[in-house]
């Protein structure tokens, strides 16, 4: 447990981990570089999160339901705990009208399998929580489009080719 002062660099709000929690963290994760998966508490709450090294620093992001939760905003102390999440990461799968979709055409779907990691997981996300059928499949088709480089979705411009 530690208390740590809320940080902001650009819009990202952050706290740097104590090198004795750092080093406890790297000896659990069995390394240290790369992206290292973390179970955290800010003020009691607690979350998952993932442990990133940016501008030669070690950083914990706070996003907004974190700090909401424990009523914590830029420039304020809170109190941490951080430990290694050696846990699996659970992916949404895709939605089945999607899969379908992708399926019928090759081109889209070889597309999808080559962009960003987090923009494939973006439209995963956006069409699987959609509620009536007809918002599915509009969206399945404007996420096709947008694969094709005919199109905007999830409020981003035409993807280029």
């Amino acid at each position: 447990m530690f208390k740590a002062r809320i940080q902001i660099i650009g819009i990202n709000p952050y706290v740097l981990l104590p090198a004795k929690v750092l080093t406890a963290i790297f000896r659990a994760a069995g390394k240290d570089k790369g992206k290292i998966p973390v179970k955290m508490t800010i003020d009691g709450h607690a979350f998952t999160q993932t442990l990133v090294r940016y501008s030669g620093q070690w950083r914990l992001y706070l996003n907004t339901p974190m700090r909401k939760a424990a009523g914590k905003e830029t420039g304020e102390t809170a109190t941490f705990t951080v430990k290694f999440n050696p846990e699996k990461k659970k992916y949404l799968a895709p939605h089945p009208k999607l899969v379908k979709a992708l399926k019928q055409n090759p081109k889209a779907k070889k597309i999808f399998e080559h962009i960003a990691p987090s923009l494939r997981m973006e439209i995963i996300k956006y069409i699987s929580y959609l509620k009536t059928d007809e918002s599915i499949d509009r969206n399945v088709t404007k996420a096709i489009h947008f694969l094709m480089g005919k199109g905007r979705f999830v409020g981003r411009e035409t993807l280029k080719l």
